[in-house]
């Protein structure tokens, strides 16, 4: 294993605020990139979700320096005009509009810097009659699909516990970031990567959007249970609530395993569209037995069969399950305020390259503005320039 990570060689100026864009430049950073944060003056809770200290914001901010710079000031641009000069990335989640304006848009930065390669995330894409609406996690979530898929039959729409449209904009953006970055080393050009809440919305539904696309059928909602397949779901025990997903060639020996062979020969269940069509039922004979045991007793039983099954946690619950303690997924890094905290790893291991969370040198979310002076100084300023650019506050 290489002590080196793998984009340790990259720049990235990082302009992004709330979750979707900090979570593609986290994913940068984490790999090694030299991530800098540009925060507006004195404000230094204002562009992003959560207080500086708290768990949302050093998980998602951790691997980066920061740097104070008023874009809106001639002063401030021209600072950073001079650092796209040298680095290799620009990312940025404004609305297509506002970066205009501050001329910090791609065709402004791509003269000064052909190679750079500029990461886009906007709420519903760079053009076309949305682009200049705002934009969070969940109005994707609902102009996606995913909150008329979500919840009981019949409930209303339900929105996902996690941010998803953000989350999976972030990492399609550092994908096509890592792209370009690879297909700089054959042309030696930089270019324009563009996503969006919307389409990474979509693209998360998957299955559910082809069936529209190809079927021109309507997914309902299935609560608890797969949208195609029974039996798959959730089902009540005597302590709780189990996950079971037998496959559908797996269904003669998930009967035998819960002790309800007779369903095997009930023409109510005897075939695949049988048993989606007769569900209700299917559900009521299959609670009739586990409710009967517990998790445990279920999960053993099934596991013994290579029947896939698992538990039905709470957070805590799932950070104390030993297989997800196994996979390190939980790292502990050292803040110099907060002492040791815990922010959520890679799920990702490579096994020569470590990322920065595998290889324990991750590093807290800096302190607002710290690397301001640093940066400076590495792009040229002398301390009276600093001291110049402190006084207009322009950082």
């Amino acid at each position: 294993m290489t002590g080196k990570q793998i984009l340790s060689d990259i720049t990235v100026l990082d302009l992004t605020r709330a979750r979707a864009g900090p979570a593609a430049v986290r994913q940068l950073a984490d790999w090694g990139a030299r991530a800098i944060k540009i925060e507006a003056p004195g404000a230094p809770d204002s562009a992003d979700l959560g207080r500086r200290d708290g768990s949302d914001f050093q998980n998602l901010h951790r691997n980066k320096l920061s740097m104070t710079l008023d874009l809106k000031s001639d002063a401030g641009r021209d600072v950073f005009y001079r650092m796209v000069r040298k680095a290799d990335v620009v990312v940025e989640n404004m609305r297509p509009g506002v970066k205009h304006r501050l001329g910090v848009d791609y065709e402004t930065l791509n003269e000064l810097n052909p190679r750079i390669i500029y990461g886009s995330i906007s709420g519903f894409g760079q053009d076309g009659p949305y682009a200049n609406r705002p934009c969070l996690d969940q109005i994707a979530q609902g102009m996606g699909g995913h909150m008329a898929v979500t919840g009981e039959p019949g409930s209303g729409p339900m929105r996902s516990g996690a941010a998803i449209s953000d989350l999976t904009a972030g990492l399609l953006c550092a994908n096509g970031i890592m792209l370009a970055l690879y297909e700089r080393e054959q042309s030696g050009h930089g270019q324009w990567i563009q996503t969006s809440l919307l389409e990474a919305q979509i693209y998360l539904m998957d299955f559910q959007a082809a069936r529209w696309l190809m079927d021109r059928e309507v997914p309902p909602q299935a609560g608890l249970h797969h949208p195609t397949i029974a039996p798959m779901g959730t089902f009540r025990t005597s302590d709780g609530y189990i996950n079971m997903a037998p496959m559908p060639e797996m269904w003669e020996r998930f009967c035998r395993t819960l002790g309800l062979e007779r369903l095997v020969e009930d023409p109510r269940f005897a075939t695949f569209d049988a048993r989606f069509a007769n569900r209700p039922a299917l559900i009521a004979e299959i609670e009739s037995v586990t409710t009967l045991s517990t998790c445990a007793h279920w999960i053993e039983r099934l596991n013994d069969e290579r029947i896939p099954c698992g538990p039905v946690y709470t957070m805590d619950q799932a950070f104390s399950d030993p297989q997800i303690q196994h996979t390190g997924i939980a790292r502990k890094i050292l803040s110099h305020r907060l002492g040791e905290i815990e922010v959520v790893g890679q799920p990702l291991h490579l096994s020569r390259t470590p990322n920065r969370c595998d290889a324990d040198r991750a590093a807290a979310a800096p302190d607002y503005g710290a690397d301001t002076a640093g940066l400076l100084e590495e792009h040229g300023y002398s301390a009276d320039d600093i001291a110049s650019l402190r006084a207009r506050a322009v950082i």
